[in-house]
């Protein structure tokens, strides 16, 4: 199916606070444990898809962008197989790409508000509008027949904690990646031994280097 553009959302709500495979109207936000990596895409928490995330033979993926919300010290993490892309320079564990650097979504809140649920008084805390500051440069290449995640961490717990409700209660994380199926996982996989950077521009020049090779007439002699 050649080369396919997505994106993935995952947010920590679902309609009766248990995994769901899709967002609903009027969700319940589920607890997140902080200092506990969540896998966001069969974590058992919020929004979930049915199976790993993997790449067959013929498949490649190129993740492009990761974010996450910008409160509750929330940091997102890619892992390939069993290897964290992103580590610290001694190459120990981290949790991967803070909020803070990579708001999802863009111009979100770093702060939030605490209700009491004795008193019912809402204390506000002054929000900001939080941009990023990180690229995902290099993108990060998933071969194929390799499985990844993509990790959600919180440095505090995201719900209903000690009589006290986050008011926003609510994380999220967010995924952009180019799929390349079929022949194009093929040329994915040239470009990647030849040095060159897989994106879609690239895979469409070595379409058109192909279509000019075999067009070009035939310099053999007559005998």
């Amino acid at each position: 199916m050649a080369m396919r553009s997505q994106v993935y959302e995952w947010t920590n709500n679902s309609a009766t606070g248990t995994s769901s495979i899709r967002q609903t109207v009027d969700p319940i936000a589920q607890t997140v444990s902080g200092n506990k990596k969540t896998d966001i895409f069969i974590g058992g928490i919020g929004s979930n898809i049915t199976k790993p995330a993997e790449t067959n033979a013929t498949q490649f993926v190129v993740i492009e962008d990761v974010a996450t919300s910008a409160h509750a010290a929330s940091a997102v993490q890619v892992r390939i197989n069993t290897t964290d892309y992103f580590q610290n320079p001694d190459v120990t564990d981290q949790n991967g790409v803070p909020g803070l650097a990579s708001p999802y979504p863009r111009g979100t809140t770093s702060n939030g508000a605490i209700s009491d649920n004795d008193t019912a008084d809402l204390v506000v805390i002054a929000g900001d509008n939080v941009l990023p500051s990180f690229s995902l440069t290099p993108e990060i290449y998933v071969l194929p027949g390799q499985t990844y995640s993509v990790l959600y961490t919180s440095a505090q717990d995201a719900g209903v904690t000690g009589g006290k409700t986050v008011s926003c209660t609510s994380v999220a994380c967010f995924v952009k990646y180019t799929l390349y199926d079929g022949p194009d996982s093929l040329i994915a996989n040239r470009l990647l031994e030849m040095g060159i950077t897989v994106n879609p521009s690239n895979v469409d020049w070595y379409k058109r280097s192909l279509l000019e090779q075999q067009s070009m007439p035939s310099t053999g002699g007559v005998a």
